[in-house]
């Protein structure tokens, strides 16, 4: 799963431990929310299945939690991959077949499956069985498995590597934005009652505005922010005491990392288009991390902008780093 920037999977656990256990309890994303809501009252006043369901959206917004929550208010029981553990057809055969009826399979970075899985998936999810191959050559049979009736429940942060047989076969689409300042202030609100630190609005709000319109990325940021003020603050946090540890975080005043500063200093640096491999090879980063994780962010706020022949710094990236003009950042 990509993660969003300064998140790691020690802080999986914890993070987890934040999370809403219901869709009354989600903040932000109302739209979503609602439909997700109607889909299944639906569902269960019909004592049907629900719909197979499709996430999409950058990481970090909820879409993990949210297939959660849906299979707890279904009652039903959740199984949860992802699209790059799945190697062989006969590694979702092995999942599809040990499901029990009702049941949610969640997976995420769905857009990653191999294409001879995800065409074993389609009669999956339609017919409720699937063919599994015995033998090779001239011995070989084809045994028709059914699979208990299921609702699948995928993610993925690039909707548009999805093949569109695959897409058509959700019935329920639904797309995650971007937290607004607000929304990530009672997110945090919330998270700080549950980690037992005072936190009051002005300190809530300078760590909202600069995590990037991420859930996970703020109450990550908290989370650390929580340990200083326990350390140095009598456990409270406000606007002095959210400052001081976004600093020692790195955390700059539109929400970017040293990483993303450094992808923008490499930019500059080269003073021309540059592509990718050359970018991750710089910064020591993965190609698929930088252009799935911090590139959608930074060209958002205008800083790079991706061209035909690689990625080049905008002029508001120039003047985020202190220069003037393009050149070479050391010399500078």
């Amino acid at each position: 799963m990509a993660q969003t920037p300064g998140f790691d999977a020690r802080d999986e656990q914890a993070d987890k431990a934040l999370r809403p256990h219901s869709l009354a309890e989600f903040t932000g994303q109302e739209s979503v929310v609602r439909n997700l809501a109607v889909g299944i009252e639906a569902a269960k006043a019909r004592g049907d299945q629900l719909d197979h369901v499709l996430l999409s959206g950058p990481p970090g917004l909820g879409k993990t939690t949210l297939a959660h929550i849906m299979a707890k208010e279904l009652g039903a029981e959740i199984n949860e991959t992802a699209g790059p553990m799945l190697d062989k057809p006969g590694d979702l055969a092995g999942i599809l077949t040990a499901l029990r009826p009702g049941s949610v399979l969640f997976i995420d970075e769905i857009h990653s499956l191999k294409r001879v899985i995800e065409e074993y998936l389609y009669s999956a999810m339609e017919d409720q069985r699937i063919s599994i191959q015995l033998g090779q050559g001239a011995t070989t049979e084809v045994l028709t498995v059914n699979v208990a009736p299921f609702t699948l429940v995928a993610a993925t942060t690039r909707e548009g590597l999805l093949s569109a047989p695959l897409r058509s076969r959700f019935s329920i689409t639904e797309r995650l934005d971007l937290y607004s300042t607000d929304e990530l202030v009672r997110i945090l609100d919330r998270s700080a009652r549950l980690l037992h630190v005072e936190a009051d609005y002005e300190g809530l709000s300078l760590i909202a505005e600069r995590s990037r319109g991420t859930a996970r990325y703020a109450n990550n940021h908290l989370r650390r922010i929580r340990d200083l003020a326990q350390v140095r603050y009598d456990n409270h946090i406000d606007a002095e005491v959210a400052t001081e540890g976004l600093d020692m975080l790195g955390i700059d005043h539109m929400g970017l990392t040293e990483l993303d500063r450094r992808i923008l200093k490499c930019l500059a640096e080269h003073g021309r288009a540059v592509g990718l491999k050359t970018i991750a090879v710089t910064i020591g980063e993965e190609p698929t991390t930088i252009e799935e994780v911090y590139e959608p962010f930074l060209i958002q706020c205008g800083l790079l902008a991706k061209t035909p022949s690689g990625r080049i710094l905008n002029p508001k990236g120039y003047e985020h780093l202190g220069l003037e003009s393009q050149g070479n950042i050391f010399d500078k």
